[in-house]
């Protein structure tokens, strides 16, 4: 009889002590939860951010007065006397077929696409640059009588192009005797249309800046 007892006393204290401990579990649980949740940050107006640039960084606008300084290397061809030729000048050509609006690293250089194209022709040193996307290449030049030959350009740099040229009106026409560079793209581009020059026609228009400039000669 005792021995029965004492077993129902055993599993009534075991009981007890089991429920405790649930109880006890369940309580820190709750607090755990509690705790963890994160507090609400206090709401507060953000301020405006604008973005400065270094003095003396380039913009998309100061990147052809920037190219006018660079200077060819001389890859496979020495580099001709820095003497002024009749060509020399600053022409540009309003392509209006559709223009390549993005950047391509892969894409054909000197490729025929819409937009702004200019053309600098400056005692031996010759510079391409389309405005879209801002691709540019330069080389040496020769002239020999009404004939340019085109060397040192990076992207072709063992190609010589050879052409003939007129200018007349301001309008100058090159048409292709030989020139392999980028796949002929170079080529069909400088030859697809008149390049305007962006020459002031008179002293007097030099001085005024009174007349109409060809889409591309603006500053």
């Amino acid at each position: 009889m005792a021995t029965r007892q004492n077993t129902t006393l055993l599993g009534i204290s075991l009981m007890a002590v089991l429920n405790l401990g649930l109880l006890l579990l369940l309580l820190f649980s709750t607090r755990s939860i509690v705790y963890s949740a994160p507090a609400a940050a206090p709401s507060r107006p953000y301020a405006s951010y604008t973005p400065t640039y270094a003095p003396g960084t380039p913009t998309p606008t100061d990147i052809w007065p920037a190219f006018l300084l660079r200077t060819p290397f001389a890859y496979t061809t020495p580099f001709p006397p820095p003497a002024h030729t009749s060509l020399d000048g600053t022409y540009a050509k309003l392509d209006p077929s559709e223009p390549q609006w993005w950047s391509c690293r892969r894409c054909a250089d000197y490729r025929p696409v819409g937009g702004i194209w200019k053309l600098s022709l400056d005692r031996g040193v010759f510079r391409v640059y389309y405005a879209v996307t801002g691709w540019r290449s330069l080389g040496s030049y020769t002239v020999d009588g009404d004939q340019l030959y085109l060397f040192n350009d990076p992207y072709c740099p063992w190609d010589v192009g050879k052409y003939t040229w007129r200018l007349e009106d301001g309008q100058l026409l090159l048409k292709e005797i030989e020139d392999g560079c980028s796949m002929h793209l170079r080529a069909e581009n400088l030859t697809l249309q008149l390049w305007l020059s962006c020459q002031p026609p008179s002293i007097f228009a030099a001085i005024s800046d009174h007349w109409p400039k060809p889409p591309g000669c603006e500053p």
